[in-house]
């Protein structure tokens, strides 16, 4: 009897959970549908491409291509149109200076449906923070970006490059094209590593280099979750082969930052490592961030800083490798503009055996090179906000509190009513009796407004000393077997690789 009356209490209990859950799918499905509802009545007034029953747009863009159809989409639909993620997550999606500047000229947060996705791995740092909580950590971590800091930083970003391009002299001498866009990662890894936690000049190490492995494997997952709505819910996407492994690279970025961070934390409870520290000719960002304190003396949490470190290390190591790997591309593309801002670099250079930071500001025709390289190539394509307040643009078009921003940076920078021939790499379009006029929201690699990238004097820097040394050492060409597949993860990628010809420039190279 007791048996029965045991089975006929589990069989009861199923049944309950079973409701329980159904009532809750039937709860949450009615959610997605308001929602849903809400957000395509907001965006009533911009006409659009058709949309999947199921997949939105999402399904066309992974078969024709994101970047080039959104471009496409935005010669039939000047200024905006709704873009759908499957059928519950729909933005409006932007790629014209007026519109631009209506939203990202305020302080509107981060979308939530998109870098949600991003709190597992980077947690809530600069990158995903809102409110007094983001002018806090804003303010406290701007010091870190500041001239005084930067200045040190011109040789770590030139010993680095003489590494990689040590590396492709022995490549160069097989007389075949490959693939630079690794090479650049790991030398933005290392620059970031020395700049960030202060690592020395011997290179990654095994656990530096597993790190270098998760930071990529993340950046991957993370734009594949995000074009598949069947992983936007969290519940199913954890118990995905994508979201294990997902999980499993989030640990191996948690316990490389964690590592470093208490072993520094340890050493500066020593007084006389604290004044070394400040000896050391230059101080890092975790050095910054460990001495930050606001207007009351309340410094960084533990979970902060390991927030700001893993947004710093994620939003300094791809977009950089992006925006280098490009650029070169660019220069190999474009001869006469190679061989124009070689000849710049090597007139700063005269009889000196590296840059100085006063020469940083000399190059200004490879500074318009790389401008030209962000407008066709934003390392950064795409990125979204959710509306605080309603919004009205120029056109009298509007829309409410709540809804889905997206700025298509790709888009916008080839908006043919903003930038004529805009397929054509012009740099004299950034030289100054050039950019007279020009609205402040057509160009925005870095995006703009107070959410702008606190980092983007600091990538600017890089970018000169590396593009100038990588021209100085090699002439690149392109492999016209192998031309890049252009591809949106998170940051601006090849599908398969950036493959160049080099042809190295150093005396003694073709002994």
């Amino acid at each position: 009897m007791a048996p029965f009356l045991l089975s006929l209490s589990i069989s009861r209990l199923a049944w309950w959970a079973s409701g329980l859950i159904l009532a809750l799918g039937f709860l949450k499905l009615a959610h997605l549908l308001l929602r849903r509802q809400k957000l395509a009545r907001a965006m009533d007034r911009f006409p659009g491409p058709p949309t999947h029953w199921l997949f939105g747009h999402a399904l066309e863009i992974q078969q024709t291509g994101s970047l080039d159809k959104v471009v496409s989409w935005a010669h039939q639909f000047p200024h905006a149109h709704p873009l759908w993620f499957g059928q519950f997550i729909g933005f409006l999606n932007i790629y014209d200076p007026d519109y631009a500047k209506a939203v990202y000229s305020r302080g509107d947060p981060k979308a939530s449906d998109v870098y949600d996705f991003f709190l597992q791995w980077i947690g809530k740092g600069l990158l995903v923070l809102e409110g007094p909580k983001w002018h806090q950590h804003r303010k406290l971590l701007t010091p870190g970006f500041h001239y005084d800091v930067l200045k040190p930083y011109v040789a770590v970003f030139a010993d680095s490059t003489r590494s990689m391009l040590d590396t492709w002299e022995k490549k160069a001498r097989e007389d075949k094209s490959f693939d630079i866009f690794g090479d650049v990662g790991r030398m933005a890894l290392d620059t970031l590593m020395k700049c960030t936690f202060g690592k020395g000049d011997s290179g990654l190490g095994q656990r530096d280099h597993s790190y270098y492995l998760a930071i990529n494997e993340l950046t991957l997952l993370m734009q594949q979750r995000l074009e598949s709505f069947q992983y936007h819910n969290d519940f199913i996407y954890w118990l995905t082969p994508h979201g294990r492994r997902f999980l499993r690279a989030c640990q191996v970025a948690h316990d490389h930052t964690d590592h470093v961070i208490r072993e520094r934390k340890a050493a500066l409870k020593n007084e006389k490592e604290w004044e070394k520290i400040q000896k050391k000719r230059h101080l890092d960002f975790l050095d910054i961030l460990l001495g930050a304190r606001d207007e009351g003396g309340i410094k960084l949490s533990d979970a902060d800083l390991r927030a700001e470190v893993d947004t710093f290390m994620f939003e300094g190591h791809d977009t950089t490798t992006s925006g280098i790997a490009w650029f070169l591309y660019c220069m190999a593309l474009y001869p006469e503009h190679q061989h124009r801002c070689r000849e710049e670099v090597q007139e700063i250079l005269g009889d000196q055996d590296t840059f100085q930071w006063d020469d940083l500001s000399k190059m200004t025709y490879l500074t318009m090179c790389i401008k030209e390289s962000f407008r066709l190539y934003p390392p950064v394509p795409q990125v979204y906000r959710q509306l605080s307040k309603p919004v009205t643009f120029s056109d009298g078009r509007s829309l409410p509190a709540g809804s889905l921003v997206s700025l298509h940076i790709y888009a916008l920078h080839r908006n043919g009513a903003v930038w004529p021939d805009p397929e054509v790499f012009n740099p004299l379009r950034f030289s100054p009796e050039n950019s007279v006029g020009r609205h402040p929201f057509a160009f925005m690699p870095f995006s703009a407004g107070p959410r702008n990238c606190i980092g983007q004097q600091f990538a600017m820097n890089e970018m000169k000393v590396v593009t100038a040394l990588c021209l100085l050492r090699f002439e690149f060409s392109v492999d016209p077997l192998r031309p890049p597949i252009k591809i949106p993860q998170l940051i601006l990628r090849s599908k398969n690789g950036i493959h160049l010809h080099l042809k190295s420039l150093s005396p003694g190279s073709m002994k």
